[in-house]
């Protein structure tokens, strides 16, 4: 791992708080690492899609290491910096699943997994710090089935709640407690990985790093972990404005994406790229191209929404290292 050495890159890098690290290639023009490194740090920087969401932290790597990275809008979040991280918990629980199956998931949990069990009442204020997997399912209705959503892409921490509660040959999970569910979701992703969780919602309620989610970006990259072969598995629509087999998404009415194994596809054919993510609604959104060769991390923490916002700061900034060129 080298530090790109061109005097007015690193200029711009300082003022900008940017650490960047790159291998290969010599600096300069000539250097497409620096060139990428360069346009995506300027788009972070000032994009107006981007200074909206500042402060936050964002990072590109490949399956190696990280290859640029940079605080934008001062340094309140950095590499280091633990944060709730909500929806982008989902990612990380499609992969324990995959990894337990042995990268051959059985019908039911492919219909969780894309958020049509029927499973969709579940409160986000409904599951305390306390409690266990199954305990959350038992008030404020969160372990409801409706059968009206049955089939139905329906975006809702239920579907995994109830998964991870169901009893052999199910997941198992119910009687754990945060730090027990931390070590089994470690167990299978990499004890490497750090994490938490703040209250055991397997949907939303990990605790983590930057740094610790590029971990498992990168075993994703190095195809270490059976969710590799799964990403954009048997996708189903979710915009209900234009599929009749959706009814509820996070995501504006104007983008037609569609949901996997615990994380989107931006395939919207207008404006997506095929990347891989699963951004949370306080604003952290990690992502892996459609070509499995980058991963990308806007790490923040945010209100509720906020999650979008991230993504469309996080696409620019794809966009940016992918063509060198600033957006």
């Amino acid at each position: 791992m080298r530090t790109v050495s061109k005097p007015l890159l690193l200029a711009l890098i300082g003022a900008s708080c940017l650490a960047l690290a790159a291998c290969g290639g010599s600096s300069g023009s000539s250097d497409p690492v620096a060139a990428r490194a360069l346009a995506a740090t300027n788009t972070a920087q000032s994009n107006s899609a981007c200074t909206a969401i500042q402060p936050f932290y964002w990072e590109i790597g490949d399956k190696a290491q990280r290859l640029a990275s940079a605080s934008a809008g001062g340094t309140t979040y950095i590499a280091s910096t633990s944060m709730p991280i909500a929806s982008a918990s989902k990612w990380l629980y499609g992969a324990y699943v995959a990894e337990r199956r042995a990268g051959v998931l059985t019908a039911e949990d492919i219909k969780y997994l894309h958020f049509q069990s029927g499973y969709t009442n579940f409160s986000s204020g409904g599951c305390t710090n306390s409690e266990t997997v199954a305990s959350c399912l038992t008030h404020d209705g969160n372990g409801d089935y409706s059968v009206g959503t049955d089939g139905k892409f329906f975006y809702n921490g239920a579907h995994m709640q109830k998964h991870a509660s169901l009893p052999s040959p199910g997941m198992g999970l119910g009687a754990m407690a945060n730090a027990e569910l931390a070590a089994e979701v470690r167990a299978q992703l990499g004890t490497d990985i750090g994490l938490t969780y703040t209250q055991p919602q397997l949907a939303g309620g990990v605790k983590t790093t930057a740094n610790d989610y590029a971990l498992f970006l990168r075993k994703l990259l190095n195809n270490q972990l059976k969710m590799t072969a799964l990403l954009g598995s048997n996708k189903v629509c979710t915009n209900p404005t234009t599929c009749t087999d959706a009814l509820r998404t996070p995501i504006t009415a104007n983008v037609d994406w569609h949901y996997s194994v615990g994380h989107w596809v931006e395939d919207d054919p207008t404006s997506g790229d095929g990347a891989f993510s699963s951004a949370g609604a306080f604003g952290f959104y990690p992502w892996v191209d459609a070509g499995k060769t980058y991963y990308g991390i806007v790490a923040r923490v945010d209100g509720v929404g906020g999650g979008n916002d991230s993504a469309i700061c996080g696409a620019l900034i794809r966009k940016a290292w992918m063509t060198a060129v600033q957006q």
